[in-house]
């Protein structure tokens, strides 16, 4: 099979951090400003290109086994989203061990917890456990 279509496991499952938090972030801002250019340039008849959620990776579905096996301690923590379509969405997935894959915001939850605080952690702990 050809190597660009098959994803290395080493590329696949990178840990959901602030500075990928900070990166989503700057894409949000850059596709704002691109959509306010598209809009001032609206009579040339720009086009927008939107990808639709891949359905292989939907929420609650199995992780598919394309993307290789998810390594231990990386089970249960929060990991950026292989779908380029949340790719510019403040979101992180969580993978459990029957390879269930779960999404959650980003945003801080209740407006106090935010991504990376323990009580939130442990929340998603408890919500994905088998």
């Amino acid at each position: 099979m050809d190597p660009l279509f098959w994803p290395s496991e080493t590329n696949s499952f990178r840990r959901f951090t602030p500075e990928s938090l900070a990166a989503i972030e700057e894409r949000i801002a850059k596709k704002k400003q691109q959509a306010k250019v598209n809009q001032e340039n609206k009579g040339q008849g720009a086009e927008e290109d939107k990808c639709p959620p891949q359905l292989d990776l939907k929420t609650y579905k199995k992780l598919p086994s394309l993307y290789g096996d998810v390594p231990v301690e990386l089970i249960g923590e929060p990991l950026e989203d292989f779908d380029p379509y949340y790719s510019d969405h403040k979101t992180f997935m969580v993978i459990n061990k029957r390879r269930t894959i779960f999404r959650f915001t980003a945003t801080p939850a209740l407006c106090v917890f935010g991504p990376f605080n323990p009580v939130r952690k442990a929340a998603i702990k408890i919500l994905i456990h088998s």
